[in-house]
């Protein structure tokens, strides 16, 4: 939806395979635009890969580029930063998109005090041991190409600090870069960088249970922006609460009750009498009659026999405070698995008349009986 854009690029240390180069042909087909994968040699950080690709994000002579994290949802408004930027700054300044988040909360993100009139970033900390601000960073900026200069200066002073040491991998430590610690904290008071304070809807995804979350925040946006993608009430359908999304090759029993913040995915199949609420289900999976699923993710080609129950514990921030954020829960506390959100890999398949409760389930398992508080591997 930006005009001008050229080009999508996507980069990481993840190794590419037949599922992800389905992906980006897809993607390419959908959105008619050239989308590339650019693999790291070594996980370079946050800056060193942007850096180590700059050749191939100046090839086409960009004006400017977006860089996003992959690990939030949002409503991304990225024309809005763009406007922003022509109105602030030189032509050569840079903008971090943030938000506003409880005093405590802040903490846990990269924390910007900002001039109240200008919105120039005068300091920036990353994951601070006090307040010190209740702007956080959302990992999405708009930059120019004269960023790279200043990635380069980092990049620079690391490998001066190298060459006192003897070390096989120095260059390796040397490209490896934090935009947040290494650049943004010595840009700010600058003159450089701006922040733009978004009101719209965002989130990090730093679990997989936290994609529930994000997955209600896309279907809440989606019934002011798109309604139509929405599922109604209609006689001889099933029965609709709250926010829902069926694929249209989806097969829904009209007994079954679905909502609040539901996705069904392509394929699926929702027997008689199936309640799901606060769930996504990937495609070709099958709800037998009577199950139950609540506050889960049912993975590709699984299958949940009749009268099962699914059911896991969801890790909502706090609904009376407009700024709360979803907390990154570790997986563990004191030794226990902490209670989150059920996840059913691929094809894993739930015998009838089983509790499945606050589970992970890696792909490809039969299981036999009821578990509760469990990785199943």
């Amino acid at each position: 939806q930006v005009p001008g854009v050229k080009e999508i690029l996507l980069m990481g240390f993840y190794q590419p395979h037949e599922a992800l180069s389905r992906f980006l042909v897809s993607a390419q087909q959908e959105f008619k635009i050239p989308i590339r994968y650019l693999q790291e040699y070594a996980a370079l950080g946050t800056g060193g890969g942007i850096y180590h690709f700059r050749d191939q994000i100046l090839s086409g002579g960009a004006e400017a580029f977006f860089v996003l994290n992959a690990d939030v949802c949002s409503e991304f408004p990225l024309q809005e930063m763009l406007e922003f930027r022509q109105q602030h700054g030189d032509a050569q300044s840079f903008v971090i998109l943030g938000t506003t988040a409880n005093r405590t909360q802040a903490l846990n993100y990269g924390c910007i005090v900002a001039n109240a009139d200008t919105q120039e970033v005068q300091h920036y900390v990353e994951k601070p041991s006090t307040f010190v601000s209740e702007i956080i960073n959302c990992g999405i900026y708009l930059f120019t190409p004269a960023i790279f200069q200043h990635i380069g200066e980092v990049f620079q002073k690391n490998q001066q600090e190298l060459v006192l040491e003897e070390s096989s991998n120095g260059w390796q430590r040397a490209e490896v870069i934090r935009l947040e610690q290494d650049v943004f904290t010595a840009l700010a008071g600058s003159g450089k960088l701006y922040v733009y304070k978004t009101d719209g809807f965002w989130s990090q995804i730093k679990s997989a249970g936290s994609a529930i979350y994000a997955s209600r925040l896309y279907l809440n946006q989606y019934s002011k922006s798109h309604p139509e993608r929405l599922a109604q009430n209609k006689p001889g359908g099933p029965v609709i609460r709250g926010n829902v999304y069926i694929h249209p090759t989806a097969s829904v029993d009209s007994t079954a009750v679905l909502g609040p913040n539901v996705s069904i995915g392509e394929g699926v199949t929702v027997g008689a009498g199936v309640r799901v609420r606060e769930s996504i289900v990937l495609h070709g999976a099958s709800l037998h009659d009577h199950t139950c699923v609540l506050n889960t993710i049912v993975g590709w080609d699984s299958t949940i026999g009749r009268w099962a129950r699914v059911e896991g514990t969801p890790s909502d921030p706090n609904p009376n405070d407009p700024y709360a954020k979803i907390d990154s829960e570790t997986l563990f506390r004191d030794g226990r698995l902490t209670p989150s959100i059920t996840i059913l890999g691929c094809s894993v398949t739930i015998p009838a008349e089983v509790v499945i409760l606050n589970s992970i389930v890696l792909p490809h398992k039969e299981l036999s009986h009821s578990y509760k508080n469990q990785i199943i591997l």
